[in-house]
């Protein structure tokens, strides 16, 4: 069985994920692409994810790929979270990942609807929301805010217990429609920072109709194969984990796709492409911010062989990360900014004199292009909490 090192892991990180200088890209879809997708749980960290990869990136680049030429669509899928997906990857998410949240986001919608006695019929009660949505915007091609659907589809502006900690809202039926690929997160109202889409007809905003794939394991088998080029080699509890399926789903991908074993550092089994079997070359010397939930940060299950010992201080219970610093393929790191924006890197371990430069002059980098604009984020780790230097081993 091949081997494959934690070393030869970090080095593919630098170049697949378009981290190490050489292999910077110069597209937000060429990003996008190299990730597979991007996290769009928050709307500034998509921004970022690009900005730590492409040369001379600008927020209209990104803007530009979203809402001129669409080639990049936001599309809540893997584990109920909110990607931005290159668009020919729809159809494979529509079918698989995405429906497999839609299914469960439906039942739990139409029982709480039924619970608070809203409706006698959940399922009767969301066909009809359905119907008065895409009437309403089948009416408007430039989109609605949810704050419009709202007042336009009364019988959907409800807000709803349904166990502790989960609300159901009116939002909440944009979103499963959104999951189900019948709407989209159109053109955003608010900054680049915050998500305030327009809501609208998916076959309008793509201008044409796209048909999802004719099974679920085509469909899975896509995301895979994506996934073993931009993260691979990783196990099997990697893949279940971030499809957020099962382990029958990954297995099956995994035989149709002809995925080779590997050996890890380890000791566990991970998988490879067929034709992806050659040692990664050495991408020199690195480094890079990353925003909170980047997709590099988020990409596996088990972490250590990048993590290290620093996993309780940059992400938090729920396994969300916070923004990170790297140095050749290891988070040694966050970075957090002052009242002014400036920004500042938080070391969680010695590192050399060549690399605490590099690392500044990115934070110097990034503060620049920033110009003044602070990052707020939901997703604060226990190492941007610290006070100011309490951490810092110097």
């Amino acid at each position: 069985m091949h081997h494959v090192t934690d070393d030869e892991r970090r080095a593919r990180i630098a170049a697949r994920h378009a981290l190490a200088p050489a292999f910077k890209v110069g597209t937000a879809e060429a990003a996008t692409r190299a990730l597979t997708v991007l996290h769009a749980t928050e709307a500034a960290s998509v921004y970022l994810s690009c900005w730590a990869r492409v040369d001379g990136f600008e927020v209209a680049d990104l803007d530009r790929a979203l809402y001129e030429d669409r080639s990049l669509v936001k599309q809540l899928a893997m584990r109920r979270t909110l990607f931005v997906f290159p668009r020919e990857l729809l159809p494979a998410a529509w079918a698989s990942a995405s429906a497999r949240v839609a299914a469960a986001e439906r039942t739990r919608i139409a029982k709480g609807i039924v619970k608070v006695g809203i409706a006698a019929d959940g399922d009767l009660w969301l066909k009809q929301a359905r119907a008065e949505i895409l009437a309403l915007l089948a009416e408007n091609p430039d989109g609605c805010t949810a704050s419009e659907v709202r007042k336009a589809v009364p019988m959907i502006d409800v807000k709803v217990e349904l166990s502790a900690g989960q609300t159901f809202t009116a939002s909440g039926v944009l979103t499963l429609l959104g999951v189900e690929g019948e709407l989209v997160r159109g053109l955003n109202t608010g900054r680049w920072t915050t998500s305030r889409p327009r809501w609208l007809l998916m076959n309008r905003w793509l201008g044409a109709e796209m048909e999802t794939l004719p099974s679920s394991s085509e469909g899975y088998r896509e995301l895979v194969r994506r996934w073993l080029f931009s993260f691979g080699p990783g196990t099997e509890d990697d893949l279940v984990w971030w499809l957020g399926s099962t382990k029958g789903v990954v297995r099956t991908a995994l035989a149709e796709l002809h995925a080779v074993e590997v050996e890890l550092d380890d000791g566990s089994t991970g998988w490879l492409l067929p034709d992806d079997l050659e040692e990664a070359a050495d991408p020199g010397p690195w480094v890079a911010l990353l925003p909170a939930m980047d997709p590099t940060v988020m990409g596996w299950k088990r972490r250590d062989f990048y993590l290290g010992p620093h996993r309780d201080q940059l992400f938090d219970r729920n396994g969300n990360a916070g923004t990170t610093a790297w140095a050749d393929g290891r988070i040694v790191g966050c970075w957090v900014q002052d009242a002014d924006g400036v920004v500042e890197v938080r070391k969680l371990e010695k590192i050399s004199a060549r690399t605490s430069k590099a690392l500044d002059a990115e934070a110097s980098r990034l503060t620049k292009w920033l110009d003044g604009l602070r990052i707020g984020t939901g997703y604060l780790s226990a190492a941007m909490k610290a006070v100011p230097g309490s951490a810092d081993p110097g």
